[in-house]
């Protein structure tokens, strides 16, 4: 009798385990929604990319001009340092 009750044992234990494996949770089944909604309230306008039309408003030489000194503001910090006013009302 021992080999039997060792035998059931061992199948209930097996069937508890399987049991597990029987059904995936549905996990996957809006997996990463969050963040793709997320990323698409992020869009303004989501035909953006197939505009061939330039940017209007800035003629190529202050563009240029405006783009150098944006980089050159790295290399070379401003010459005058900024001053704080503080208690400037004039007064001794």
């Amino acid at each position: 009798m021992p080999i039997t009750r060792n035998r059931l044992g061992a199948a209930a234990l097996t069937a508890l385990l399987l049991q597990g494996c029987s059904s995936a949770p549905r996990f996957e089944d809006h997996f990463g929604g969050s963040v793709r909604a997320n990323l698409a309230a992020q869009v303004i306008d989501p035909a953006a990319a197939a505009n061939a039309n330039p940017a209007s408003g800035v003629d190529g030489k202050t563009a240029l001009a405006a783009r150098e000194h944006y980089q050159r503001s790295f290399k070379e910090p401003d010459s005058k340092p900024l001053q704080l006013l503080i208690g400037a009302s004039g007064a001794k």
